[in-house]
């Protein structure tokens, strides 16, 4: 539905809807470990800007925020692993 939307101070790398699911996928990308891992990226803070950006969102769209789902895609070099309601 939508990349990079900003809403406030936070901003929603993916908006994607199905069957009625809201799927708002934070994503984080390293090239390699070196700096450790793209999940370690997501702080407490990280989810709860995330959330109130997506929560902002959804009123403005008259979208119910119980219809929300919270996704991470973790990128590492070619790999990807997507978290299901990771927070």
């Amino acid at each position: 539905m939508a990349r990079n939307v900003r809403h406030g101070r936070g901003e929603i790398d993916i908006i994607a809807e199905k069957n009625g699911t809201f799927c708002v996928c934070e994503v984080k990308t390293r090239r390699n470990h070196d700096f450790g891992s793209p999940a370690e990226a997501m702080s407490l803070h990280k989810c709860r800007t995330v959330r109130v950006a997506a929560f902002g969102w959804a009123r403005d769209n008259g979208v119910s925020t119980s219809r929300l789902r919270f996704d991470v895609a973790l990128i590492v070099g070619n790999r990807i692993d997507i978290v299901h309601d990771a927070f």
